[in-house]
This record gives structure tokens, C-alpha cells and sequence, in this order.
């Protein structure tokens, strides 16, 4: 069968972006690899979490195991860049951050597990990085650098369908009076008019929600993601959007390995 890799910026990113995407793949007996740029060093410590002399790094490198036993992944790879935190911190200048290293050398790291892999499909993130962090704003430079490099075949940016995200937390809010995320001046995903593909994922969402919980360090049991019904959760995050050049405009695909075997 293919081999699907998707390149991701922090542990947890995959099981919120792609996370059904990458359990469709492996259910349909499909190789699934997931690669990530950095260690996720400076997200937040839940108080309490870490065992004495366990670090963040260890503890969500083992939830990223975790999660990718899930979602059906068979190699898990980390290219040892260290997380530059959100745009405008001090930790964006530091010389070990992902947002710092050179894309020419981290794409061709990336490139070589391409080449190892034979991969027919390789996702990034878009180049706003999604939300504008810069190291998914990074992930997406490397990633084209390094499908060039390999030439790896089928090319995706994972990204999200902002009219239509927005709509649906909106309406869960409306619906159960629950907490959102605050969209105001915030820029997440791409229009509508910009994608190329919609991934039905429906019926893998509770896999999809089980590898978020995985991510016990950065995804709580009260948060958004995880407090959402059934109901809910489903409709919100059921449908995974990509884009892919040379496709378009409007949506031309359903399923990102169709015709691969």
C-alpha cells in the first residue's frame, strides 16, 4: 500500500489537525509516518504532572507515542529542534529554535526519511503556520523544501476551512453555552475558496479525540477539545481540509491516497 507522512510542529499537532486523516490511512492498511520538528519544550506544565527528574520533552514524547499507537502510526520520528514558542517571544531568537535553523539542512533531514519511507504523500502546514506560530510557519517551509528534495509525489498543506471552523464553534457555543476559543483578531486556517480537499473523517473521531487525550500535558480533560459531546466533537472536528497545488479552485478531493496501492 502508500506510504502517507505528514510533518508536524509540536507534539499533540497531529491529533488535532490530521489525527482522522492518519486513522483512515492506516485502517485502509496504508503506511502512516509522523515526523516532528520539535520537543514541544515550552508548552505549559500542568502542576503535579511530571514524575520527579522527568522532563516536558519526555513526558510528551511518550504522549506522542502514545497518540500515534492510536491513530495507527507505524514510525515516529523527532528532528530534535527545540520549540520557539509563540510569535514575538523571546525564545523565538534563541539559536537552537526551530524558527532559527537553517530550511535547506532541516528539510534535507526531513527529505531523507522521504526517501527512506518511498512516500507517496507528505502534509505541512500552511504557510501562515495556521494560527501564524512560526514554528508551523517553519514546518511548512521545510516541508515543501523537503518533498522537492525527495519528490515526493502528492504534496497537502493541512490547514482548516475558516468560515466553516468558525461557524461550528459558534454553534456548539450557542447550543450548550460552553467556553470557545476567542477568534477576534485571529486569523486561523485559509477561506474556503483556497482549499482543495475535504477529508471526511467522521466516523474516526473518537480515535481522533482518544489520541488528544493522550496529550495529557497539553490537552486537559476540561478543555474545548475534549469537554465537547459526542454530538459535537464530531461535527467540529470531522472534516480535516488540505490544500494542493496544481488543484482547484474548489474542492477536488475527497481522499488524499485515492488511487495508491
Amino acid at each position: 500500500m502508500a506510504t502517507f507522512v505528514t510533518f508536524q510542529a509540536h507534539p499533540d499537532d497531529e491529533s488535532i489537525t490530521v489525527g482522522g486523516t492518519m486513522r483512515k490511512a492506516a485502517g485502509e492498511g496504508h503506511r502512516v509516518v509522523l515526523v516532528v520538528a520539535t520537543g514541544g519544550e515550552l508548552g505549559e506544565i500542568p502542576e503535579g504532572l511530571l514524575a520527579e527528574g522527568e522532563t516536558l520533552v519526555e513526558r510528551r514524547a511518550a504522549e506522542t507515542q502514545a497518540a500515534a499507537d492510536v491513530l495507527g502510526v507505524k514510525r515516529l520520528e523527532f528532528l530534535g529542534y527545540h520549540d520557539s514558542g509563540m510569535m514575538g517571544w523571546e525564545q523565538n531568537s534563541a539559536p537552537e529554535a526551530f524558527w532559527n535553523a537553517s530550511v535547506e539542512e532541516a528539510a534535507r533531514k526531513l527529505a531523507a526519511i522521504l526517501v527512506e519511507e518511498n512516500a507517496d504523500v507528505i502534509t505541512f502546514d500552511d504557510d501562515n503556520g495556521g494560527y501564524g506560530h512560526p514554528d508551523h510557519i517553519q514546518v511548512h517551509r521545510v516541508g515543501r523544501r523537503a518533498a522537492e528534495i525527495a519528490g515526493t509525489p502528492r504534496v497537502y498543506q493541512h490547514t482548516s476551512n475558516r468560515e466553516e471552523s468558525y461557524a461550528r464553534w459558534r454553534r456548539y457555543a450557542e447550543e450548550t453555552g460552553a467556553e470557545i476559543p476567542d477568534f477576534d483578531g485571529h486569523e486561523f486556517g485559509k477561506p474556503a475558496a483556497e482549499l482543495t480537499a475535504r477529508v471526511d473523517v467522521t466516523r474516526y473521531a473518537e480515535a481522533k479525540r482518544a489520541a488528544m487525550r493522550a496529550h495529557v500535558s497539553q490537552i486537559s480533560e476540561e478543555s474545548p477539545f475534549l469537554a465537547m459531546p459526542e454530538k459535537h466533537f464530531a461535527e467540529t472536528f470531522g472534516t480535516e481540509w488540505f490544500i494542493r497545488e496544481g488543484q482547484g479552485p474548489g474542492i477536488t478531493e475527497t481522499d488524499l491516497l485515492a488511487g495508491l496501492d
